[in-house]
């Protein structure tokens, strides 16, 4: 004989499936860039403090619908890996708002994991906005992002997520719940990102990252001051005004000062040595912008168009043959999420 509290979960599972049976939500979202920190010091009550950038590619793009039980799985080109950490995002979300095992997740496309692209957060987000959508839950991205312990020390990820486009955060103070953001810019539609990755090699993440952030001795408090200025009086108005080499030296401020300072953590100003060549030969050869987004080994640089980028790619392929590359534009909207009912 059943005891009542089974009756009440077959109740309940029943009446879930009856309710929530032929819904579908998909989500859409994608790569950001991390362009650097400005204060790692904190003397002003307030550390890190970020810029960066959402991408149109590389995607991720899953779906969501009810079932009895749990499933997830993906499209013949999506690693198990990536499976996993879909699986482990869906799982602790359910957790946090109460709910049981009951969804079908499918992913047709996904982010490479532990490349700079914040693939953790965009995850997820993705899967916290699906199940929100499914179970009609109305929670925020910014409900999403506390649910799932995302923005610890970057708000970029989130924001990028919610609404595209270049963001500038405010760091974190005591008790900040989430970076404030400050600043949200389209980025020019006809500026081109070449992204370069060493699939090799990953960056430093999870226990590694938190270790490192630990062990890095006190950053210069006039450094952090130098690094505000150039983001307050150079990038922002460059941005504006569309100007990308004031743009561009403004991020290689901080690309080199924050990479040589996370150099004791990663093995040098870049974490790919291959990607570091490269960059090394487009500062040789007069590219403005250029770096490598957060902790690698994925590395970017910026052209004013297609057609430079086009040409700069095709002249790296011949002499750095061991990358691979993906020209990209950036994307100045949030995720996209739809819901389908089939009755």
């Amino acid at each position: 004989m059943q005891s009542s509290n089974q009756n009440n979960t077959l109740i309940q599972t029943t009446s879930r499936t009856a309710k929530y049976a032929g819904r579908k939500v998909f989500v859409e979202n994608t790569a950001r860039l991390h362009m650097g920190f400005f204060d790692l010091h904190g003397g002003l009550g307030r550390k890190f403090g970020s810029i960066g950038l959402s991408l149109d590619a590389p995607l991720l793009h899953l779906s969501a619908s009810h079932q009895n039980g749990f499933e997830v799985g993906g499209a013949q080109n999506v690693q198990p890996e990536k499976i996993q950490r879909i699986e482990k995002a869906a799982k602790t979300f359910l957790a946090s708002v109460n709910l049981p095992l009951e969804a079908n997740i499918w992913i047709d496309e996904c982010l490479d994991m532990h490349a700079g692209l914040g693939s953790g957060t965009q995850i997820a987000l993705a899967v916290g906005t699906a199940l929100s959508q499914l179970y009609e839950l109305n929670l925020t991205t910014h409900d999403i992002a506390l649910l799932t312990n995302r923005g610890s020390r970057s708000g970029v990820g989130i924001a990028t997520y919610d609404q595209g486009g270049l963001i500038i955060d405010g760091g974190r103070a005591v008790n900040t719940a989430l970076p404030p953001i400050l600043a949200r810019y389209d980025f020019p539609k006809e500026w081109r990102i070449l992204l370069m990755f060493d699939h090799q090699q990953e960056g430093v993440h999870g226990d590694e990252e938190r270790v490192a952030f630990n062990a890095l001795p006190q950053f210069s408090e006039n450094l952090a001051a130098h690094l505000c200025r150039h983001v307050l009086m150079q990038a922002m108005p460059a941005l504006v005004e569309k100007d990308l080499f004031v743009f561009g030296q403004s991020i290689q401020e901080l690309q080199a000062h924050v990479g040589d300072y996370f150099a004791p953590a990663q093995g040098g100003r870049y974490a790919s040595k291959k990607v570091e060549k490269v960059l090394q030969h487009l500062q040789t050869i007069g590219v403005s912008c250029f770096g490598q987004s957060s902790w690698g080994p994925t590395g970017f640089a910026v052209f004013e168009n297609s057609e430079q980028a086009e040409h700069c790619l095709n002249a790296l392929k011949t002499q750095f043959s061991d990358l691979t590359w993906r020209i990209c534009s950036a994307r100045n909207h949030g995720a996209t999420v739809k819901l389908k009912v089939i009755v």
